[in-house]
């Protein structure tokens, strides 16, 4: 019997494993080199750092990453984990190279001397290691990528604690082995994350094949909006420099929005049809995502969580998990492709959207389908939510009234709705394509 996933095999492995190593000593030594030979090498050094301690056996979990590395290409279990894990590899150390290429930093600290075990292993990695190719830190993001893989693997709760906890010392202990400094770890971990997002190791589509540049006026508009505020707080995060340094983190998160509406549409927010997203989007979009939250509150707060509009089905906003328990926990389905559904709001179901874009025709079917079998399926209500319960929303159940339930015409379920909800945003833009679609559906 065929299996579904062809499986790795060890001689596929042990293949990538050669040319992995032989990329990563040749680039990484080459880009030591090079900024051994430059005159002046800055360090970029925070005063506090001053009082790291040196733990001599740290250097141990240090050093168990190689394991981990080397071991990594033989516990995949398929050939498209195997590749996908390959490409993270391949795509940390290229972006950390270019980094030590193009800004080189040296560390800045001297290491006290050290005896017996420990010893040897700062002595050969002295040898090999010298205190350059600091920011971002290559052994953080190569432990972020290796942590994603390995908590993946194991079952046992005992077993995905050790995973977490010796993650976490192999973390500080490029602290505390005197090898980078603090600019360098969350850099590295954002070069992490950023790889564990471009290649997930699901069978779902790469960044890269998501790509598909917009030719929709408002999502280029929108885009360019989200680069600009991107580009703004680069240049405040450069202007401030120390605590400062933090804004390239929504620097980061508002370019990848950019991204999404330019090119990636909602498959950079990584959420399903559960509408749960995945923990590296989560982390990248966090700036984004945190003020979204901070804008549905506003625009909201003295807004009803929920409209009735048949028996059975409300709309509204994406409720939080209180919210959507005094609501007496109906069905979710959900338009927010940045908003994840709660953990724990089930039967949920999400067909995302961008916000301030109109639904596709397959993504406002979709939702009409969730609608219709939440209906079938269960005694529960059914709340048609996104964002702050406009848009996206409201447009889906005008198509489900009409298409669906035989309402007589648009003007008449808006109507409806119109007497039943406190705000609704709809451009005649989007009521154009909503009878376009209906048009389409009639066919």
């Amino acid at each position: 019997m065929k299996t579904l996933e062809t499986r790795a095999t060890w001689r596929r492995s042990l293949a990538w494993l050669a040319l992995l190593g032989s990329v990563f000593y040749s680039s990484y030594g080459l880009s030591n080199y090079w900024a051994s030979q430059k005159i002046d090498v800055p360090s970029f050094v925070f005063d506090w750092e001053r009082h790291t301690p040196f733990l001599a056996w740290t250097i141990f979990p240090y050093w168990s990453l190689n394991l981990f590395y080397a071991l990594s290409l033989f516990v995949v279990r398929t050939q498209h984990e195997l590749k996908r894990h390959v490409l993270r590899l391949l795509s940390a150390q290229f972006i950390s190279v270019t980094c030590f290429v193009l800004f080189p930093l040296q560390y800045s600290f001297t290491a006290p001397e050290v005896s017996g075990a420990p010893a040897l292993l700062f002595n050969a990695l002295r040898d090999f290691d010298k205190p350059f190719n600091q920011a971002p830190s290559l052994h953080i993001s190569l432990a972020i990528i290796m942590w994603d893989l390995y908590r993946r693997l194991v079952r046992s709760p005992y077993l995905r604690a050790f995973v977490h906890i010796w993650t976490a010392l192999i973390c500080v202990s490029v602290l505390t082995t005197y090898q980078h400094h603090f600019i360098d770890v969350p850099t590295g971990a954002l070069v992490g994350v950023l790889c564990v997002w471009l290649w997930p190791l699901e069978q779902t589509k790469s960044m890269f094949q998501s790509w598909h540049r917009t030719q929709e006026p408002k999502r280029i508009t929108l885009g360019l909006r989200y680069a600009l505020a991107a580009l703004v707080s680069a240049l405040l995060a450069c202007w401030f420099k120390g605590a400062g340094l933090w804004l390239l983190w929504p620097s980061v998160s508002l370019g990848l929005v950019a991204l999404n509406y330019l090119a990636l549409d909602v498959h950079g927010f990584q959420i399903n049809h559960l509408g749960r997203m995945k923990w590296a989007a989560q982390v990248l979009f966090a700036p984004y995502l945190l003020a979204a939250r901070l804008n549905q509150f506003l625009w909201t707060r003295r807004l009803r969580l929920s409209h009735p509009v048949l028996t059975r089905v409300s709309v509204g906003r994406l409720p939080t998990y209180q919210q959507w328990r005094s609501l007496n926990r109906p069905t979710l389905v959900s338009l927010a492709a940045e908003m994840a559904i709660p953990k724990h709001c089930t039967p949920a179901h999400c067909s995302p959207c961008l916000d301030l874009i109109c639904p596709s025709l397959l993504q406002i079917q979709q939702a009409a389908s969730y609608i219709d079998k939440s209906l079938l399926g269960d005694t529960r209500n059914v709340h048609v939510c996104c964002a702050l319960g406009f848009s996206r929303s409201i447009i889906t159940v005008l198509y489900w009234l009409v298409s669906r339930q035989h309402m007589k015409d648009v003007p008449t379920a808006l109507a409806l709705i119109e007497a039943n909800v406190s705000k609704v945003v709809l451009s005649e833009q989007q009521l154009a394509t909503l009878h376009f679609y209906l048009s389409q559906s009639d066919d």
